[in-house]
């Protein structure tokens, strides 16, 4: 696999609504220069196209949310919209895979929107990679991050019944081989916010946090960083800031 150059940016606090609009602006753009190409070279023009898609790695903290997916089941959110509007916690269905999960304050979202067709068509493959970049991230810090088979996502001690605890979400969404929607690792998140909901519709399984585990506050921007390392390690790519364009 070749090396790919994915722009990166840290967007900081944004509500859910604003950062899905906008994951979803550039996966449009990605289809619609996707289509240009083929019409293209349907009539035998490619050698005259000198455009291509581009891949993008968002970093976001959300406001609190709730979001489930499409195959999810509302009776895996415990509290009435009622309850979650006079709580101030936000709610979406959205059109990712997945059922129910939680973002918020001290959980560091990312969204990777990138054109597979750069990079191999396949979604398992795709979706192992991340987990193996939030695994290796958890192993910087001295926590051993495992699959669980047949649930998506990162766990520790997945195979000890009644210690599995899932540190990381994760639902994806691709049209025409290009992603968006991405992975939750929670950092420093209050993990309260987790009992009004069944996390990914699974039963008796916990949830924990990279603070609940080491026992103190993790400096958010050295988890970002070691993120961004592992994601250019994994993926083999090259992230670049919007500051590189001005060079």
């Amino acid at each position: 696999m070749s090396q790919q150059e994915v722009w990166f940016k840290d967007i900081g606090a944004m509500r859910y609504k604003d950062a899905w609009d906008y994951q979803e602006q550039l996966l449009q753009e990605n289809v619609a220069i996707k289509t240009a190409l083929r019409e293209a070279e349907d009539r035998g023009e490619t050698s005259t196209v000198n455009y291509h898609t581009s891949n993008h790695l968002l970093f976001v903290e959300h406001p609190h949310v709730y979001t489930l997916g499409k195959s999810g089941h509302m009776e895996n959110v415990l509290l009435s919209e009622e309850n979650l509007a006079k709580r101030g916690i936000d709610f979406f269905r959205i059109n990712r895979g997945g059922d129910i999960t939680y973002h918020g304050p001290g959980q560091i979202v990312g969204y990777p929107i990138f054109d597979l067709e750069r990079f191999y068509t396949d979604i398992g493959r795709y979706l192992r990679n991340i987990e193996e970049v939030v695994i290796r991230t958890l192993s910087d810090y001295g926590l051993k991050g495992e699959r669980s088979p047949g649930e998506t996502g990162v766990w520790l001690d997945p195979s000890v019944k009644g210690r599995e605890r899932k540190i990381c979400a994760i639902g994806v969404r691709t049209s025409r081989w290009i992603t968006m929607h991405g992975f939750a690792l929670n950092v420093n998140t209050n993990l309260d916010y987790f009992n009004f909901i069944i996390p990914c519709g699974i039963q008796n399984k916990q949830v924990t946090s990279l603070q609940k585990e080491l026992g103190r506050e993790l400096d958010m921007e050295a988890v970002k960083q070691q993120l961004r390392k592992n994601f250019e390690e994994v993926f083999e790519i090259r992230l670049r800031s919007e500051a590189d364009k001005l060079q």
